[in-house]
């Protein structure tokens, strides 16, 4: 009879000797609370081994009436082996599992990327800066005379062919015949103007000159960087150099004071100059400084310059640095001044000696041309006659 006192179902009962497998089989059922089999414990009885009392375990082999909306699997029996069977799951662990190393490897993978762009983007930077500074620092050893590679001096446009060689034409700028001036829209009157030969582009023969003394980086560019104006025309190597003409005065000027060791030669000239001119001046200096040493309204401002004579040696060497900084402004702008000087005989120079070629008085030199040239040939007749 049914521990309700209602009819029960076929039901298969199964009796244990192990305490343990039973447990195992409640827990298994209880798993489904609202779908489970009906399990009970039956009414003990004895093992034929030990006479012990064991329990019965009764499992009802139909589903449960209140477990609606499976009407499919309703006529599915349970049984032991059903109930005693290894759940699952492991499978899905493992998948598990796996995805979250191959999420860590991406991970790992993005992170070394980001440290390895971090490091290039470092390096690119440093190299750059090299760069920059070993640039910076060959422009101003070229601005003090060094002889290094520079940025105009290696710089080519794209392209732009190299600079070549050309030779020049000499006409005179006069009221009639007026000539346009790169430097200066119109050239001044009775004045020598230059230009490449077989061209119009014409400018001032001094204000070239002048042009390459001050700031020769904008000589070529008049010309659109297309001819090297100051190689073909100002060097003593070339065949097309106006240097040529300019005599032994010309020689000095330009090559030896303005030219010679980049300015050196001047400006040694120029301290040698000073330093005779104080030593010619020295006994006259000694009697003024030597009155005014002794003399009474010197003395009488020793409350001044006193504090100065005994103040510590940083501060004469500050006084001392300040007067140095003076001498040399000076001694500057004397050496300017004396150049300046040499460069308007050098453009004087050039005025006079360079030949007209083309235009007004260029026929004279042709003639005196033709006629040294006959002369030279009669010498050389006379010369195999005897």
């Amino acid at each position: 009879p049914s521990p309700r006192g209602t009819a029960q179902p076929q039901t298969t009962t199964t009796t244990m000797n192990r305490p343990l497998v039973a447990i195992l089989a409640l827990s298994l059922a209880s798993t489904t609370p609202t779908c489970a089999s009906q399990v009970w414990l039956g009414p003990p009885s004895r093992s034929s081994v030990s006479g012990r009392p064991s329990p019965t375990i009764n499992v009802s082999s139909h589903r449960s009436t209140r477990c609606s909306g499976h009407d499919a699997l309703d006529d599915a029996p349970y049984s032991s082996s059903t109930l005693l069977s290894i759940r699952g799951g492991s499978s899905l662990t493992q998948d598990e599992n796996d995805n979250e190393g191959k999420e860590d490897a991406e991970v790992r993978k993005k992170q070394l990327q980001q440290e390895q762009s971090k490091l290039l983007k470092y390096r690119t930077e440093q190299q750059l800066l090299y760069q920059l500074r070993s640039t910076y620092l060959s422009e101003m050893l070229a601005s003090r005379g060094v002889p290094v590679p520079t940025v105009l001096g290696v710089a080519t446009a794209e392209g732009n062919k190299v600079p070549e060689m050309v030779d020049w034409d000499c006409a005179m700028c006069t009221y009639d015949e007026p000539k346009s001036c790169l430097y200066s829209f119109d050239a001044e009157p009775n004045t020598k103007v230059v230009a490449p030969i077989g061209t119009d582009q014409w400018i001032s023969l001094s204000a070239l000159n002048r042009l390459r003394r001050t700031d020769p980086t904008k000589v070529e560019p008049m010309w659109h960087s297309r001819y090297a104006i100051l190689q073909s025309w100002f060097s003593d190597t070339s065949e097309y150099s106006m240097l040529q003409y300019v005599g032994f005065k010309g020689f000095v000027i330009s090559s030896v004071l303005l030219d010679g060791g980049n300015g050196m030669i001047l400006r040694s000239l120029l301290i040698l100059t000073v330093l005779s001119a104080l030593v010619l001046v020295m006994p006259l200096l000694e009697f003024i400084i030597g009155r005014i040493i002794v003399s009474a309204p010197f003395w009488a401002q020793w409350q001044t310059w006193g504090r100065i004579a005994r103040a510590g040696f940083p501060l004469k060497l500050l006084l001392g640095q300040l007067a140095w900084k003076g001498i040399a402004s000076s001694f500057g702008k004397m050496e300017s001044e004396v150049r300046e000087f040499f460069v308007d005989m050098e453009c004087e120079i050039l005025e006079e000696s360079v030949p007209l070629t083309v235009g007004p008085g260029s026929e004279v030199v042709d003639v005196e041309e033709e006629r040294d040239d006959g002369e030279s040939e009669s010498d050389a007749e006379y010369d195999d006659a005897y």
